[in-house]
């Protein structure tokens, strides 16, 4: 197939890209800046310029969307831009162009209001109850996405949930940088279940969606290694991946969240532009369970993870110069 990458500058998105092109799929990617994807054609745009993204489109039998605007914080004009305005460009243009298929790259926050979450499936995007303009955002642009499905052009949503790995600057790197400088703090002793998803997994999770589209078009689906494990121990793995001492503090999650709240307002008065230590979202994150049903993902992408926790904490070790990498 013919295949469009949007976002393959970011982690996910080059290691999504990689899997297409050893799949033999004529990869093109679609970015602001190079993804240097071996093997794909890169073409450097914004997703909020109608125009380029027409371009982008233009011959591509199957898209997969991944640019989105990603931060704890900042202008929520600026994720509606991007998240919402650039994926209505983008299924415009696509239907103009004869797309057949898109996979909307989502996250499991879109259904997300701060409760606990134990077992649920992927409950629908509501964007009025989602926490943060990220959130927010997304949940808008998934029920945009998924209400363009139709036979012609079939449209599915795959929620990845937690996606780390080595070359990680998203979660990785600021949990070593904080446990490093002694500001990681467990929340509620780090006992809150949470489920995550090793790059490999979630990549191959979402080329999988490209070729299962019969069988998901229309419908959401969360995707995770199903392996849940209280945060505080994820967090001490990584860390002792990266070799650095993990955390040994811990904050009431009320009062995390109480705090997340007002450093997130006061970053945004200020104009800051790096992430606050702490928001409301990271701390609800932190501080409440939340991992998902797996069965009827795997059944409906014929897919099951290939790297687990453990295994994926051992490549992270060799990543950082460590304990030897699995094959």
């Amino acid at each position: 197939m013919k295949i469009l990458v949007t976002g393959a500058s970011g982690m996910l998105g080059r290691e999504v890209a990689r899997v297409l092109v050893s799949q033999g799929h004529e990869v093109t990617t679609f970015q602001r800046r190079p993804a240097h994807v071996d093997g794909a054609q890169d073409l450097c745009g914004s997703i909020t310029d109608h125009l380029a993204v027409r371009r982008a489109v233009d011959g591509v039998e199957g898209v997969i969307h991944l640019a989105a605007k990603v931060s704890f914080t900042g202008p929520a004009a600026e994720f509606t831009q991007v998240n919402v305005e650039g994926t209505r460009h983008l299924l415009r243009a696509s239907r103009e162009a004869g797309v057949r298929d898109l996979v909307f790259v989502s996250s499991p926050s879109v259904a997300n209001t701060g409760e606990a979450i134990a077992g649920a499936g992927a409950e629908k995007a509501d964007p009025d109850r989602a926490h943060g303009s990220y959130s927010r955002t997304k949940a808008a642009a998934e029920l945009l996405a998924l209400a363009a499905d139709a036979k012609e052009f079939r449209v599915a949503a795959v929620r990845p949930h937690i996606v780390w790995g080595p070359g990680d600057t998203q979660l990785v790197e600021r949990v070593l940088d904080r446990a490093a400088r002694g500001r990681l703090p467990l929340l509620d002793a780090g006992a809150a279940l949470i489920d995550t998803t090793y790059i490999d997994n979630a990549a191959s999770a979402i080329a999988a969606a490209l070729h299962r589209m019969e069988h998901i078009h229309g419908r959401a689906l969360v995707v995770s290694n199903g392996e849940p494990r209280p945060v505080g121990e994820l967090l001490s793995g990584m860390c002792a991946a990266g070799g650095v001492a993990g955390p040994r503090w811990s904050v009431p999650g009320s009062v995390a969240r109480a705090a997340g709240t007002l450093v997130e307002r006061i970053w945004i008065v200020a104009g800051q532009k790096d992430e606050p230590p702490m928001t409301r979202f990271l701390a609800e994150q932190l501080s409440t369970s939340h991992w998902f049903d797996q069965r009827e993902t795997r059944e409906l992408l014929d897919w099951e993870p290939a790297v687990s926790l453990d295994e994926g904490l051992a490549r992270l070790a060799a990543h950082y110069g460590g304990l030897p990498s699995y094959p």
